[in-house]
């Protein structure tokens, strides 16, 4: 029987790209976003609306899953959004916005996993290479993605019994239209293509990482 990849806020770019990395080698996928919607008529690919950062919506998923006997055994959390502003310009709302998207969907995400996901199992986390260089202007944003980072290696620690393996991947500027639109052609001259990205997080749930829990990979390329 295929194995059952999860993953969540797969309407962005790297998202989509995920869901082909997975539905490529086989697998059956369940891909979340926020709004929901998503190609149906895929075959082996299902569609649920779902806000992560909502605890008891990524409960009630996983509860479903299991009613219907439909168990993950690899689940991606790549929901994210980037905001710049320096620590003393940042407002509440937008810390709490920052904090919600980047971290809490993972934290509740690698919760309910962590409560179900048998041996041969693994999550990946999608942080950023911003997690690790802290540099001005993406406070809010480093800051959660380092989070993920901590939480990764927290959760890989807690798992190992289990022979659940969990580890995140740290991209940097990824090729989409919404970058491309945003940022200098000089930037984007070493964007990562998400495809490529989306490969590095397939590897890692897979056989062949079989040995690789609590690692936090850089998928920035030469930028």
């Amino acid at each position: 029987m295929a194995d059952i990849a999860l993953v969540c806020g797969a309407g962005g770019a790297l998202g989509s790209s995920l869901v082909k990395a997975f539905l490529a080698r086989g697998d059956r996928v369940m891909a979340t976003d926020r709004r929901g919607g998503g190609d149906s008529e895929v075959p082996g690919l299902h569609y649920e609306a779902l806000d992560l950062s909502v605890p008891d919506q990524v409960e009630a998923l996983w509860e479903r899953l299991e009613d219907q006997r439909e168990r993950p055994r690899w689940v991606v959390n790549a929901v994210g959004a980037f905001r710049p502003g320096t620590v003393a310009a940042t407002e509440p709302d937008e810390l709490r916005f920052v904090e919600d998207v980047n971290l809490a969907t993972a934290w509740w995400s690698c919760r309910a996993a962590a409560r179900r996901l048998a041996a041969g199992g693994a999550i990946v986390n999608v942080s950023s290479r911003s997690a690790l260089m802290g540099g001005a202007g993406a406070a809010a944003y480093s800051v959660a993605k380092a989070g993920v980072v901590r939480l990764t290696e927290v959760l890989a620690a807690e798992l190992a019994g289990r022979r659940v393996r969990v580890n995140a991947i740290l991209p940097s500027v990824i090729d989409t239209p919404a970058n491309r639109a945003s940022m200098s052609e000089l930037r984007m001259q070493n964007a990562v293509p998400p495809a490529d990205v989306a490969a590095v997080a397939a590897f890692l749930c897979s056989e062949a990482a079989a040995a690789v829990t609590g690692a936090a990979i850089p998928v920035y390329g030469w930028a």
